[in-house]
């Protein structure tokens, strides 16, 4: 039986570092030792100085299809993801029509089979049409699959209704995701509420509208005991929070961006819609409270909130172009190039431990040892690279690190012992 061989790496996963062989067959870890021969039929992928780890699983990807199909498509987004080193992704629900109802859940999800580069895992909106006045059929939407629920792009507004979706999600086993954002504190923001949006005469978007939303939702959490998984923190406050609740024994995990590890709202003074995001980027010290979060464990997984635009539309005036940025291909070389924690403690917060909130801990992330699914990623710590437009996989090109060096690259994915990535190369 023809197989794999990954020869010379150094293995990471959640036991620690090693070196080690790696043999897959039939999608299958077979062996992991020291100085494996290859097999008469075996492919040898040479990992000399390069990491072998569990694959990458994103909480937080647009993938645009159904109704944005300009901007992205599974294909497209499933092919970048891959490139980054991605085997599963979160897709979520805010398209065309939403991912509120069984047969577009069901829909996103053959896509990404067909597609056949990584593991497309649809989310559920908590309300219908994400317009937060009416449940989704949760139950329905668990039965088929869906294990988290979120109405990313807009926070659920109604406490009562929170409230409500929060204990249904406890007696159905799945997770709610929140945006935190009190929209009446951010109508007609363009950026963070700060020096910056002061001195370019820009309306702001203040921290307090984060925080206070992070606020309600963990006391929610007391009063329910359902879990919560805050999106992309972006604020010191918020950190905080967090951090308090994850000492009281709540059930709250968070996720952070790499562009809020990495970018300040005072990259805004060149009027870039390319540094248009939401949450909008903040402050210097803001990113180093969401660094902080990360190398304490208060933040629980980096998550990219891949989010690509057509040129005609992201190439609007500040003021009216959509917030958002890429970041399936580029997150892994942000993350090595801004954070200064082991590599081990960005290989957890970018694997396994995305791959528990998101409910696929039993494919992915898992330990590189015999018996376990051959989802892996390999990938060059060291390596200083920058974007290349022409080479991007995403159909949409809106992303602010072109020029920017970066460190640590993807050379190979492995999705169910299959290679989709060699050398950098999606090859479907």
């Amino acid at each position: 039986m023809s197989g794999i061989l990954i020869s010379g790496g150094d293995v990471i996963d959640r036991s620690g570092r090693r070196r080690a062989d790696v043999r897959i067959a039939d999608g299958t870890i077979v062996e992991v030792g020291d100085a494996l021969a290859a097999g008469p039929d075996d492919r040898v992928v040479d990992a000399a100085g390069l990491v072998v780890s569990p694959g990458f699983v994103d909480l937080h990807t647009h993938l645009r299809e159904p109704g944005k199909e300009e901007a992205e498509t599974i294909e497209t987004g499933s092919r970048a993801a891959a490139k980054g080193g991605y085997t599963c992704v979160v897709a979520m629900p805010n398209t065309d029509p939403t991912q509120d109802s069984v047969s577009v859940v069901e829909f996103v999800r053959r896509q990404g089979e067909v597609a056949g580069l990584c593991d497309v895992r649809p989310s559920g909106s908590i309300t219908v049409g994400r317009r937060g006045d009416q449940l989704t059929p949760m139950a329905e939407l668990a039965a088929v699959g869906v294990h988290l629920f979120t109405d990313d792009g807009n926070g659920v507004q109604d406490p009562l209704l929170m409230r409500r979706a929060l204990e249904y999600a406890l007696d159905l086993g799945v997770v709610l995701a929140q945006h935190c954002e009190v929209a009446r504190l951010t109508e007609g923001a363009v950026m963070h509420e700060g020096h910056c949006c002061s001195r370019l005469g820009l309306p702001g978007w203040p921290s307090l509208a984060e925080e206070l939303m992070v606020y309600r939702d963990i006391e929610l959490v007391r009063i329910t005991g359902a879990p919560v998984h805050i999106l992309h923190l972006s604020t010191a406050g918020s950190v905080e929070l967090v951090r308090r609740a994850k000492a009281d024994g709540l059930p709250v995990t968070a996720e952070a961006t790499p562009h809020h590890i990495s970018l300040t709202d005072e990259l805004l003074a060149g009027y870039s819609s390319l540094y248009k995001v939401n949450p909008p980027l903040r402050t210097m010290a803001d990113v180093h409270a969401v660094r902080e979060g990360l190398a304490d464990g208060t933040i629980d997984a980096i998550a990219t909130d891949h989010a690509p635009h057509a040129p005609e539309t992201k190439e609007q005036p500040l003021d009216q172009a959509p917030p958002g940025m890429l970041g399936l291909e580029t997150a892994l070389g942000v993350c090595i190039a801004h954070l200064d924690v082991p590599l081990e403690q960005i290989v957890a917060a970018m694997s396994w431990q995305p791959a528990a909130i998101a409910g696929v801990g039993d494919r992915h992330g898992r330990p590189v040892a015999a018996g376990e699914p051959a989802n892996l990623t390999v990938f060059d710590p060291t390596v200083e690279w920058e974007v290349r437009p022409a080479e991007l996989a995403s159909k949409s090109r809106n992303t602010p690190y072109i020029g920017v060096p970066l460190r640590g690259r993807v050379r190979h994915t492995i999705l169910d012992g299959t290679l989709v990535v060699v050398d950098g190369a999606a090859q479907r």
